[in-house]
């Protein structure tokens, strides 16, 4: 197997497994999280990249995240330790412009096999706090001519000048980044190739199917438009043809403003928007002071960057299932 191997010592075991990396369920031993696994040994950056390398990588690859289970991707600053931990990896799966801290170790990493998922599809903007009249292709958040001061980088730091990152919850961008994954591995782990194709393959067919399932599922409503605290869903959003709302921007902690709100109550009136959607990884206070003001109810709408007890599901497909049936309810789908 096409796999370097690196012998450490046990001063530097302990000092890894202190770590507490979020490992899945690739991973069978401590020792494994140590980088000594016998396997294909995969940093991924967050869940939905932890998600594709162990259904990809299957039974040949250990998969360690640097985010951990509960932990709001966006605000993860990589420590000195993970920064060593990513050297003994063979391969870095990660997604650019999300996570800054991320970006800037794999960049100085040695490892010979870096997977930059934003560069297996298409990237587009997406607005951070939209208009509103008539015509909402002209005014609302989705559309990709939009001009936001925010699109670019926000009010903490993170760096989106490459667009929205999240691909991961438009099933068909998705399984683009899949396939280009699969590739990936492919040339890395030759050996193991062709499990790896026919694993993209079958995870690729389960992204159709659910991309099928949001189709049908939302087709007939009473209303396009949907409120989120966080401009996570733009991509979904034009995919199924609705109208994202976000009290705050591409980060997730960003505080809107007064006239925000207002005009966020306007929509909810002038739309007939009867829920006002938050997450599982930040605070609800805002989406829940929006909704009281304004007479509507709140729900989940996750954006399946980490799955906890908390979550509508154990993984990936079965939370997106949970946020269909969230949005089906809420925009009057029948």
């Amino acid at each position: 197997m096409n796999v370097r191997r690196r012998h450490i010592s046990a001063v530097a075991l302990t000092a890894v497994a202190a770590l507490g990396f979020g490992t899945l369920t690739a991973c069978s031993s401590d020792s494994a999280a140590a980088g000594d696994t016998g396997s294909f040994d995969v940093v991924a950056s967050f869940y939905p990249m932890a998600f594709l390398a162990e259904r990809i990588g299957g039974e040949h690859v250990h998969v360690t995240s640097l985010t951990q289970p509960g932990q709001e991707p966006h605000d993860l600053e990589i420590s000195a330790r993970q920064t060593a931990q990513l050297e003994e990896a063979d391969a870095a799966l990660y997604l650019k412009g999300l996570q800054p801290s991320v970006d800037e170790a794999i960049g100085q990493s040695p490892i010979a096999t870096k997977i930059d998922a934003a560069e297996l599809t298409t990237l587009e903007e997406h607005g951070t706090e939209a208009g509103h009249d008539e015509e909402h292709g002209d005014e609302h958040g989705t559309e990709a001519g939009h001009d936001d001061e925010h699109a670019h980088e926000d009010e903490h730091g993170h760096d989106h000048e490459g667009g929205d990152p999240h691909i991961w919850l438009d099933p068909v961008r998705y399984a683009e980044v899949a396939e280009g994954v699969g590739k990936a591995f492919q040339k890395a782990d030759p050996d193991h190739a062709a499990d790896y194709r026919k694993n993209t393959a079958a995870l690729v067919e389960d992204l159709k199917t659910l991309d099928e399932k949001f189709r049908t599922g939302l087709a007939n409503r009473t209303t396009d438009v949907f409120v989120t605290t966080h401009a996570a869903f733009g991509y979904l959003a034009e995919r199924y043809g609705l109208a994202e709302e976000a009290i705050s921007g591409l980060d997730p902690d960003t505080e809107p403003s007064g006239a925000r709100v207002k005009e966020l109550q306007k929509i909810a009136k002038e739309d007939g928007v009867t829920t006002v959607f938050y997450e599982t990884l930040v605070s609800d206070r805002t989406a829940k002071t929006l909704a009281g003001d304004t007479g509507l109810r709140t729900d989940v709408l996750d954006p399946v960057e980490g799955i906890t007890d908390h979550s509508r599901g154990e993984d990936y497909f079965q939370v997106m299932e949970a946020n269909l049936t969230a949005l089906r309810t809420a925009l009057g789908a029948r």
